[in-house]
C-alpha cells in the first residue's frame, strides 16, 4: 500500500479520479425499521442531531420509495493524509466554478466526490484538467 501524500500539489497532481458506474444517493433515516432495511447497503453513515443519514445506491433508495436525488461518485484515488490541507478545496473548488454542487466525504485513505448524476462526465474532465494542470 502507499503512503498517504500530504503535499497539496502532490495530493491533486496523484489524485486520479475515477468515476463509479453506480449512482448513490443521501437519505435519512429516522424509522427504525427503515433504518435497518438499508444499512446493510450504505456505502456511508454518519450520525446526526437530526437522525442517520446514509448514502445509498439510488436504486435502493427507489426500491424502498424514498425520492431521493441520483449522486454519482467520483474517487480520487491519491491516498490522501488525513492531516493533508488543500485537496478537498481544490476539488470542490473547480467544481463550484463551473457551478458543480459537490459534496465530498473523506475517508481513511481517499476522498469521494459526489456530483448530481447528469454532471457526472463534466466533473470528472474538470478533476482530470485539474490533475494535470499539476503534473
Amino acid at each position: 500500500m502507499s503512503e498517504p501524500v500530504a503535499d497539496t500539489a502532490a495530493m491533486i497532481a496523484g489524485m486520479d479520479p475515477v468515476l463509479d458506474s453506480r449512482l448513490w444517493s443521501f437519505v435519512g433515516g429516522e424509522d427504525p425499521e427503515v433504518v435497518f432495511q438499508l444499512m446493510g447497503h450504505a456505502l456511508a453513515t454518519f450520525r446526526e442531531e437530526e437522525g442517520l443519514s446514509l448514502i445509498v445506491p439510488h436504486e435502493v433508495a427507489l426500491a424502498n420509495e424514498i425520492e431521493a436525488d441520483p449522486y454519482a461518485r467520483i474517487t480520487l484515488r491519491v491516498h490522501s493524509a488525513l492531516d493533508g490541507v488543500g485537496l478537498t478545496a481544490a476539488v470542490s473548488g473547480a467544481l463550484a466554478g463551473a457551478g458543480i454542487a459537490c459534496n465530498m466525504v473523506a475517508a481513511l485513505r481517499h476522498d469521494h466526490a459526489f456530483v448530481p448524476a447528469d454532471r457526472a462526465d463534466e466533473a470528472l474532465a474538470l478533476l482530470k484538467e485539474l490533475q494535470h494542470s499539476l503534473r
